[in-house]
């Protein structure tokens, strides 16, 4: 079985209390944290690609793991916010075995919801919480097992 591993960006600053576009609203200090601790959880299990929203703070989530593995991190729009779920069923079901992808909390319960009506198992209870990881376990290109991973404390 081989897995890929799907991230929700870790703390972001405030939509209310943010002034410009969206897509460029950063991670907080604890983000910033979050995603360095992500890193060092992550690095170990050797993930050979890194796919991400274009938005700044999924980027942002990821970039300490981009530079602990000196891998650079793919931008795909099909994981921005907002986005159908169906794409990203196909990003998960091809990308390379152990790979991260980034995204966002409207996009992650509805990719999950699309594999659990598919026939993928969920083992244990779902975790929706930012810098949380879902940890897919694929076999023939079709997610058969789904597990969240708390985020780092």
């Amino acid at each position: 079985m081989s897995t890929v591993f799907l991230v929700r960006h870790a703390k972001a600053g405030s939509r209310t209390h943010w002034n410009d576009a969206d897509d460029r609203r950063p991670l907080t200090p604890k983000g910033v944290g979050q995603a360095g601790r992500l890193a060092d959880r992550l690095a170990p299990l050797g993930p050979p690609r890194l796919y991400s929203s274009p938005y700044l703070r999924c980027v942002q989530t990821l970039e300490p793991l981009a530079v602990q593995l000196g891998l650079a991190i793919e931008q795909c729009p099909e994981l921005g916010e907002a986005s159908p779920f169906e794409p990203v069923l196909e990003l998960v079901a091809t990308a390379p075995d152990r790979s991260v992808l980034c995204s966002h909390g409207d996009v992650i319960p509805d990719t999950v919801e699309a594999l659990a009506r598919r026939g993928a198992e969920l083992i244990g209870a779902p975790d929706w919480r930012k810098a949380s990881v879902w940890v897919l376990g694929r076999e023939h290109g079709a997610i058969v097992t789904m597990e969240a991973w708390a985020p780092p404390e």
